[in-house]
């Protein structure tokens, strides 16, 4: 009896019938079948296929969302399992699509829309176990399920991204809020501190300038045999000079008029000493009424 030869594709098995009832699957390379008694009654591939399903549900806090699920699959490489899947399923993808719809809808509404985002790994996991479980028998082995995305309506999604900026916005506010004040504390620290060394800066100024005073007093009265009332008034005159140098040594300062004559400066000396008299006098009397009052009492 004559022969007629075919091949078959590598990852492919050829599904051979004799007067329509299965005799064989053939494998790859070059086959031989009787002819008018046998055929190929069909080739069934071995590579891994993705099935893609959108699945729309609804969450527990009443949120319609769309679940994207990529399945991928492959018939298995034995001969049963080849004749399992070529005949016993017409439709394998709407199959497994009826699976992993069940799945999804006996999941998704008992979790919360944030709950389904954190536990879609779970529910992949869910959809595989079941998959696996029920094409079995026909054939298909499953290598994995996925969750590609969850998809809520528009208008929910508008609203998160309206809540989340909300709240983004209220923490930029509070950090600026706390840079705000951080930076007041510390300049007002930084015042503070420099108030204080301006303040023990002049104080030493001052203690510098009455110890000056008090050394050049000392030194005039004893080389010049001056009275120490006209030492005193020669010392203010002196700073008075020296007053009027820095006055005009710095162009910034406020302009000040006065009287500067031979006439005035004798005023100034006149007034200085008149002062100082009057002062020594007031320090006598009461030293004086200090001393009388308990001899009368």
């Amino acid at each position: 009896m004559p022969l007629f030869f075919f091949t078959v594709e590598q990852q492919e098995r050829a599904i051979i019938e004799r007067f329509g009832r299965f005799v064989r699957v053939a494998g790859p390379g070059l086959q031989q079948k009787t002819p008018f008694v046998e055929k190929v009654a069909g080739r069934m591939s071995l590579q891994v296929e993705q099935l893609a399903a959108d699945i729309e549900t609804k969450t527990k806090d009443n949120v319609f969302v769309v679940v994207k699920l990529a399945i991928q699959y492959m018939v298995g490489a034995d001969e049963q399992k080849v004749k399992d899947a070529f005949y016993k399923l017409d439709d394998p993808e709407r199959q497994m699509t009826s699976y992993a719809f069940d799945v999804v809808r006996s999941h998704i509404p008992t979790m919360d829309l944030d709950e389904a985002y954190a536990d879609a790994d779970t529910i992949a996991k869910h959809i595989q176990e079941t998959l696996q479980r029920q094409m079995a028998e026909y054939g298909y082995e499953i290598l994995k399920a996925l969750v590609t995305n969850i998809e809520p309506d528009q208008r929910v999604k508008d609203a998160m991204n309206n809540i989340n900026a909300a709240r983004r916005n209220q923490e930029a506010a509070t950090a600026q809020g706390e840079g705000d004040k951080t930076l007041r504390i510390k300049k007002a620290e930084a015042e503070s501190e420099s108030m204080r060394l301006h303040g023990e800066g002049v104080a030493a100024e001052r203690k510098a300038i009455a110890e000056g005073l008090k050394d050049s007093l000392a030194l005039i009265a004893d080389h010049s045999g001056i009275d120490p009332k006209e030492a005193m008034g020669l010392v203010a005159l002196t700073q008075y000079m020296d007053t009027l140098r820095s006055v005009g040594e710095h162009g910034n300062m406020t302009t000040l008029l006065l009287p500067h004559s031979p006439a005035s400066v004798g005023s100034l000396m006149s007034q200085v000493q008149e002062g100082m008299l009057t002062g020594t006098l007031a320090a006598d009397a009461t030293r004086a009424n200090g001393v009388s009052g308990p001899a009368k009492a």
